[in-house]
C-alpha cells in the first residue's frame, strides 16, 4: 500500500510540473507579437543599441569598448562568431531567430537579442 502512495504522489508531482510548463509556454506564445523581427546588440557601459536587419545576410564587427564582437546574420537568424573573448561562451548560444532569444558576451559587455522590428 505504501508503494502505491509514493507512486500516486510522484504522478501528481509530474502532472503539476507539466501543467506549470504548459501555462508558461502559453504565456510566452501570447506575449509574442508576431511582427517582423530584428537583431539588437546592446553593448558597452553606455548601453549603446545597434540594430541589424534579419533580412540581409551579413557579418558585422562592433567595437564595444572592451572587445570587437562579430555578429553574423544569415537566413533570418543572428549569432556571435569568432569571438575574441577568452571563453567563447557567447558563440555556444548558436543561432537566434525567435523573439526574445538572447545571447550574452560578458567580457565584451554585449547582449544580442531578437526583438520586434521598431
Amino acid at each position: 500500500m505504501k508503494q502505491h502512495s509514493k507512486l500516486f504522489v510522484n504522478l501528481i508531482f509530474v502532472l503539476a510540473v507539466l501543467a506549470i510548463a504548459g501555462v508558461l509556454f502559453a504565456l510566452r506564445a501570447a506575449h509574442a507579437t508576431g511582427s517582423a523581427l530584428e537583431a539588437e546588440l546592446i553593448y558597452g557601459d553606455a548601453n549603446t543599441v545597434q540594430k541589424f536587419s534579419l533580412d540581409n545576410d551579413a557579418t558585422y564587427d562592433v567595437d564595444t569598448g572592451y572587445y570587437t564582437v562579430h555578429i553574423e546574420v544569415k537566413d533570418g537568424a543572428a549569432r556571435f562568431v569568432d569571438s575574441p573573448c577568452p571563453d567563447h561562451i557567447c558563440e555556444s548560444f548558436g543561432w537566434l531567430s525567435a523573439e526574445d532569444q538572447t545571447a550574452t558576451c560578458l567580457p565584451a559587455r554585449a547582449v544580442l537579442t531578437i526583438a520586434p522590428l521598431s
